[in-house]
């Protein structure tokens, strides 16, 4: 394939990845995004692979790294379940990291990638290699963490060093000295010592920063390292002088960070204040001490008392919460819906931005038990109608739905934006037991005269609503 042709691919695939996410914005385009996607991404690999810069020799390593990895796509996408999808996440953005890290070193060491470069673009070469290399070792540890603690390996407690901030400070410090040393150096020889301390430094950073982050700020890390994952593909792409790996990098990178500054606005929190840790605790952790503990009585519900609940209502609210996701409720959710739409109610959802481990978590899941998307509304859309609503049902949510945000100002998620389920007629919260979320915050909720708790497995529950509403 000659540079024209493979130049002329890059911009098609260019297009079709910008399609692509235009697509991916909207739940009812998303498919058609998502071929946009596959499309571009099979022409880009074609492009590459046919190019100019990969000789005949190379192709069959290159096919035979690409079934190994193929298969592993092909094998995870079959096993992995929808609730490890945020784990999933995690692991593919920490082998972006990864690659970045490899390619860097790789490109370094090559005389024949290093050794056209004279002067002024030598230095902006070289930075590019350190800068590439520093953000893929960042994107690579810290996203190994989160998914440790995405999926229960680690504990989601931020944990919390003495000086930290003085230690990361110190650490950028390093970076920068060893950063001036590695430009200034005039052999590949040379050059190892700092670029192997600064990936160190880097490695360490990303565990660090991931650690002292608490579990209700995971949604946030996700699209963080989705960031991050895209800046290192950037700075790769510099390496490599490949303009269509600067491009996607540059989109996935600005997106991760357009994300990850909506959910912080979502959750009432500074960008700043979450990549610096210390707020959230572990799932099911007790209530956070120093706290007045809520007042008032819980009245629990049963199943059977829930459908008579619904059965006489004209309008419903689901909140769903990563407590459906572990149950895998989603298509029972969906029965209730059809059924009580059948009878004439009017039923809707609302979706908190940040419900569940990842963005878009809940969405996911409706979408998988073909919850139509007309009544999946987002918090903004839904909250002024709960005065209105009959009954609320919330499933598995906890902070989200908590009204300490709004009436305590020492709590730790005060100002944060709450879906308002209190104010329904009747509000039915669906939990195992009464333990406090993954901000480790009680919730004054569960204590409120019109709330009721139905407690258990959230599927089972829900199947026996529904045959109690069918009765």
């Amino acid at each position: 394939m000659s540079a024209t042709l493979a130049t002329v691919s890059y911009i098609g695939a260019t297009i079709l990845f910008i399609l692509s996410l235009g697509g991916l914005s909207n739940p009812e385009s998303s498919r058609r995004g998502n071929l946009y996607g596959i499309i571009g991404m099979t022409i880009a690999v074609l492009a590459t692979v046919f190019g100019p810069n990969v000789t005949a020799a190379g192709i069959p390593w290159i096919i035979g790294a690409m079934l190994v990895g193929g298969s592993i796509g092909i094998y995870a996408s079959r096993v992995v379940k929808m609730t490890q999808m945020p784990e999933l996440v995690a692991l593919m953005h920490s082998l972006v990291g990864l690659a970045a890290m490899l390619v860097g070193f790789a490109n370094y060491i090559d005389p024949a990638a290093t050794g056209e470069f004279k002067g002024a673009e030598k230095t902006i070469h070289e930075l590019e290699i350190y800068l590439g290399i520093l953000i893929g070792a960042i994107t690579f540890s810290g996203s190994v963490i989160a998914f440790g603690k995405l999926s229960g390996k680690i504990s989601g407690k931020p944990m919390l060093l003495p000086a930290r901030h003085w230690l990361n400070l110190a650490g950028l410090l390093v970076v920068i000295w060893f950063g001036w040393r590695f430009i200034n150096t005039h052999s590949v020889a040379d050059g190892m010592t700092p670029l192997v301390v600064m990936t160190v430094i880097a490695l360490l950073f990303g565990i660090h920063m991931v650690m002292a982050i608490g579990g209700a700020d995971m949604p946030v890390v996700i699209s963080m390292l989705n960031s991050y994952s895209g800046w290192a593909a950037a700075a790769t792409g510099f390496m490599l002088s490949n303009d269509l790996l600067i491009v996607t990098g540059a989109l996935v990178g600005s997106s991760g960070a357009i994300l990850s500054y909506i959910m912080c606005r979502a959750m009432n929190r500074h960008f700043l204040a979450v990549i610096a840790g210390g707020f959230g605790t572990e799932g099911g952790a007790p209530t956070a001490p120093g706290g007045a503990p809520p007042a008032g009585e819980v009245v629990a519900v049963t199943a059977a008392e829930t459908a008579e609940l619904l059965r006489e209502s004209k309008n419903v609210i689901i909140v769903p919460g990563y407590g459906m996701a572990v149950a895998q409720a989603q298509h029972a959710v969906y029965e209730i819906t059809r059924h009580l739409r059948e009878k004439g109610v009017t039923v809707r959802f609302g979706i908190h931005p940040v419900a569940g481990r990842m963005p878009g978590h809940m969405n996911v899941l409706l979408a998988e038990a073909r919850v139509p998307y007309d009544i999946v509304l987002e918090m903004d859309e839904l909250n002024e109608d709960f005065p209105q609503t009959d009954v609320a049902i919330v499933i598995g949510a906890n902070d989200i739905v908590n009204p300490s945000a709004q009436d305590d100002p020492a709590s730790p998620i005060a100002g944060m934006p709450v879906l308002e389920v209190w104010k329904a007629r009747t509000s039915i919260v669906m939990k195992r037991s009464m333990a406090s979320g993954y901000a480790g915050v009680d919730n004054p909720l569960f204590y409120k005269d019109n709330n009721r708790m139905l407690f258990g497995d959230a599927k089972k529950m829900l199947d026996e609503i529904l045959v109690a509403l069918k009765a």
